[in-house]
């Protein structure tokens, strides 16, 4: 059973930057897809960034486009996501997830992804 557990939320001011990471265990997560996604108070959950597993295929989100980047390490079984340039509006619980229907392209749409780490917060305010 594979289990995601993300890391590296904070308290950030605006035009900051984190690093979130999301370590896999269980299984590997060579061979699918990735994705994160976030949650702000009182809004549904939205996709971000999303990879295939062979880390050619890229998706992100409008919002975000230009300065969040996704990316993997599969050596590690880990997914990462750096932000840059926070504003206020990235507030939220950031999720990484794993679609293991998918492997040479990336969807951010939350019913594809069956595994889901439990969140880590990321507050952008000064």
């Amino acid at each position: 059973q594979l289990q995601l557990v993300e890391s590296g939320g904070g308290l950030v001011q605006p035009g900051g930057s984190l690093r979130l990471a999301c370590a896999a265990s269980g299984s590997t997560l060579d061979y699918n897809a990735i994705g994160w996604f976030r949650q702000a108070p009182g809004k549904e959950r939205e996709g971000v960034a999303c990879m295939s597993s062979t880390g050619d295929h890229t998706n992100y989100a409008d919002s975000v486009k230009g300065r969040f980047t996704i990316s993997r390490d599969n050596a590690k079984n880990t997914m990462y996501l750096q932000l840059a340039d926070l504003k206020p509006e990235d507030t939220a619980v950031y999720s990484c997830a794993v679609d293991v229907r998918t492997i040479y392209s990336c969807q951010m749409i939350r019913s594809r992804y069956a595994y889901w780490g439990q969140g880590t917060q990321v507050t952008v305010d000064s």
